[in-house]
């Protein structure tokens, strides 16, 4: 079988029936988004794991006549170019270009439009357009439809499910991963088609426009079958027609499934006992954790049956660490209030003679599905094992860890049992030997508390006894030797309970700038308590920065993996973790940018980001203008003056707010720029034209935008694009002279302005002007600052992205580059 439905989307449709793939080709269909199915171009897209190449099925056809030599020579593009079939496999898959490349948003974007697709393919139509000379004309290409790949959702997200009909009779079911349900043909093909949906009416007495809303649920590929080969493909398949490979794998994945399937109904009757022993504490301490003793999850496992006695248990472990039962003493483990988890008590002869079920912690109420356990193994001077010590209630089971201040590591080194009523003075000579010091090594002792929800790691006074001190079974001591006085400022940290709050707070961060954000940089090991200007001075350090407070922290987005949009204000957070917290999570990732002032400063400030379009230059610059707070528009246009090029040193300039290709506002000179928000809409600054400034009593000042129109389901749509602007209408004057003013504004070649198009708008429905018509009189005199859903619209193809000009060639002015000055 060379091939999957829906690219293996299905495995096992219906018990009996089987796709019996013999060969299958995906085409990917490339169209304009208003044409149908039968009006496609087919554009065939390779599939290595099927063929080879497709010089089976396809043969490009070639330039004819004198274009074959003379197209490349001439600079002509009337070539014609195409694909054409020799061949058409049993199954076609066949992918609708949902998704594509946006250049002017430089994103992948999902097409939703309306995409027809029917339930009967005939490829022969158009006496065989699609067919080469050289195909088999015998072979009749009829397919009927077999199963449709729909997404639901956007490009960032979504979900797959198919509709199949699985032996091709009038019975469609729906696959939504493991719910399957019947569907009828309407849901699988028409409600499949994408595009427009229309809200049924709340007030149907009432002539209300209806709403319409975008369906996100469409076709994504579809599965084609030929008809006359539908026999040979939908047929019973039996363990001979499959590959002996295939059979293997997919015995193999049963009895797994079996196996988990049996694990799972059994476990009930089964406890997890995890035994931890010294050799698991050595290994971990130090490497893969510093506080408590071990990380139960990397210890040895086993799966007991529940009712098996806890004496043949041991024998068990006898068996896998060969350690021999009378040698055995196992501790029970107990969760302490203060959240630190630590060996309790050894388990007693009456509790060993009980069953494994009978057994649970000493802070676990419930009898639950997991044991904890502490192996003790006393060795004797020959290392071998030897029958654990009595054990009374004066005696102490104590873990030590040594702390080496110089290399700021933390081991553990053993344990022993003390008496409670003893010292840790009586015990000194046996810690030195336990670290490899000198017997007579001074050193200091801590006992580790706890660490949550902060460390706690007390001195503990080698005078006072074990009990006056309140240790206890299971407790931790920590020790190092006594810190030297003049080597104690060179050492990071000095003392174990200073490591141990390091250990607890460090933070490695990988830092990214801020206009490179998908790119580390390079990381700081910080502190989560590490304060706002500790941060920002590491950083300075790291960067060669002389003034840490010109740099400007952004936090990340752990959904969107992007920076936030907001920085961080100067010390507005108390620690590191407050820059790193994000809703319930942490993140370790932190943007920062470098500022040509100090953050407070500039705090006092606002930037602007405003495009400037020049009046006698075919371009636009973007100038990011900063001004106090309370400055206004008119201050905002001074400061433009000096870093533009005027037509003349007395122009006027306007700030104007455009949005989505509409102009919504034009500033007043005295509004305060901190209330402007430059976040979603792109603020415009120009000159003044000289006409404007005169107006006559009957001239009127109009909005002029570029629209291009689409049909969906009967509905007009309009699609601004390009740069807005104002234009002046004269009384009288005929769309044929408006024409030639807006040709000249715009300097676009007469082969291509002949192509436009000119209508008044209002809340978008175009009426078409003629040569003759006189403008002003189908736009109201009105202040122009709210005139935006009236305007002169100019009609033609948005070719902005794509198209090519030669050297002597304006741009239009919808066409501008764009250059950024900081």
């Amino acid at each position: 079988m060379k091939g999957t439905v829906v690219e293996g989307t299905i495995q096992k449709l219906f018990e009996g029936h089987h796709m019996n793939y013999i060969e299958c080709i995906n085409v990917d269909f490339k169209s304009t988004r208003k044409e149908s199915f039968y009006d496609l171009q087919l554009d065939v897209k390779g599939c290595k794991d099927v063929y080879a190449s497709f010089d089976k099925y396809v043969e490009v056809e070639r330039l004819e006549g004198d274009n074959k030599y003379h197209a490349e020579e001439h600079g002509l593009q009337d070539a014609k170019k195409g694909v054409l079939f020799i061949d058409f496999p049993p199954v076609l898959q066949l992918q609708l270009k949902r998704f594509e490349y946006d250049f002017m948003r430089d994103i992948m974007v999902k097409i939703n439009d309306r995409y027809e697709f029917p339930l009967e393919l005939d490829l022969d139509r158009d006496n065989g357009k699609y067919l080469s000379p050289d195909a088999d004309r015998s072979i009749r290409n009829l397919y009927t439809l077999h199963s449709v790949l729909v997404h639901s959702g956007g490009v960032h997200g979504g979900h797959y499910y198919a509709f199949i009909r699985p032996t091709l009779s009038d019975q469609w079911y729906k696959f939504d991963d493991e719910r399957v349900t019947k569907e009828d043909i309407k849901r699988a093909l028409e409600e499949q088609y994408g595009g427009e949906e229309e809200l049924p009416q709340t007030n149907p007495g009432f002539n209300n426009t209806p709403f319409k809303f975008t369906k996100y649920s469409n076709a994504y590929m579809l599965v084609y079958i030929r008809v006359s080969d539908k026999d040979k493909i939908i047929c019973d398949v039996d363990e001979k027609d499959v590959a002996e490979h295939l059979r293997i794998r997919l015995k193999k994945e049963q009895e797994e499934k079996e196996d988990k399937r049996r694990y799972k109904a059994q476990a009930h009757l089964y406890t997890i006992i995890k035994v931890a022993r010294d050799e698991d504490l050595r290994e971990q301490i130090g490497k893969d954790i510093f506080f408590d003793l071990v990380d139960h999850d990397k210890v040895r496992s086993f799966r007991i049956q529940k009712q098996m006695p806890f004496n043949l248990f041991k024998e068990e472990v006898a068996k896998e660490f060969g350690i021999p039962v009378q040698f055995q003493r196992f501790w029970i483990w107990a969760k302490r209030q203060n959240h630190t988890y630590r060996p309790n008590r050894p388990l007693m002869p009456q509790e060993e003679a009980q069953t494994v079920g009978a057994l649970r912690e000493v802070s676990n109420k419930a009898h639950n599905a997991e044991l904890k356990l502490f192996l003790e193994i006393e060795c004797g001077q020959d290392l071998h094992p030897v029958p654990p010590p009595d054990k009374n209630k004066e005696d102490i089971l104590l873990f030590f860890k040594l702390y080496n201040p110089e290399k700021g590591e933390l081991r553990y080194v053993g344990r022993l049992f003390v008496k409670s009523s003893s010292k840790p003075l009586e015990i000194l000579t046996k810690l030195n030997e336990l670290a490899g010091f000198a017997s007579d090594e001074e050193i200091e002792l801590f006992e580790e508390i706890k660490f949550e929800p902060s460390v706690m790691c007390e001195r503990l006074d080698k005078r006072s006894s074990f009990r006056f001190s309140q240790i206890e079974d299971g407790d931790i001591i920590c020790f190092q030797r006594r810190p030297i006085p003049e080597s104690e400022e060179k050492i990071r940290f000095p003392d174990v309970p200073s490591f141990l709050e390091y250990v607890k707070n460090r933070q490695i961060v990988h830092f990214r700038a801020l206009e490179r954000p998908k790119e580390d940089e390079f990381c700081l090991e910080l502190a989560k308590n590490h304060s706002y200007d500790d941060v920002v001075e590491r950083l300075a350090q790291r960067l060669g920065l002389d003034d840490p407070s010109k740099i400007r922290l952004t936090p990340h987005n752990c959904y969107s993996q992007q920076p936030k949009p907001t920085p961080i204000k100067y010390r507005s957070v108390d620690q590191l973790v407050d820059m790193l917290v994000h809703y319930n999570q942490i993140s370790d990732i932190l943007y920062y940018e470098v500022l040509d002032i100090p953050l407070p400063q500039l705090q006092c400030l606002k930037t602007l980001k405003v495009a400037f379009h020049y009046a006698t230059k075919d371009e636009a610059i973007i100038l990011n203008i900063r001004l106090p707070k309370q400055g206004t528009v008119g201050d905002v246009l001074n400061a433009i003056k000096e870093k533009v090029e005027l037509s003349h040193p007395n122009a006027e300039l306007r700030l104007l707010e455009v949005f989505y290709h509409k102009i919504y506002k034009i500033f007043p000179l005295n509004e305060k720029i901190e209330n402007i928000n430059d976040q979603y809409w792109t603020l415009r600054a120009e000159e003044i034209p000289e006409e404007e400034k005169n107006l006559g009593p009957n001239d009127r000042l109009i909005h002029v935008y570029h629209f291009t129109k689409e049909s969906a389901q009967n509905q007009v749509q309009i699609q601004n694009f390009g740069e807005p602007f104002f234009l002046v209408i004269h009384e009288g004057e005929t769309l044929t002279d408006v024409r030639l003013r807006i040709q000249k504004k715009l300097q676009v070649p007469d082969e291509e302005f002949s192509k436009w198009k000119f209508a008044a708008l209002s809340l978008g429905r175009p009426e078409y002007l003629e040569d003759s018509d006189i403008v002003s009189s189908r736009f109201q005199r009105r202040d122009v600052y709210g005139a935006w859903e009236q305007y002169l619209g100019l009609e033609h193809s948005d070719t902005t992205p794509k198209r090519a000009y030669t050297a002597n060639q304006n741009r239009h002015t919808f066409e501008k580059p764009v250059k950024i000055y900081n």
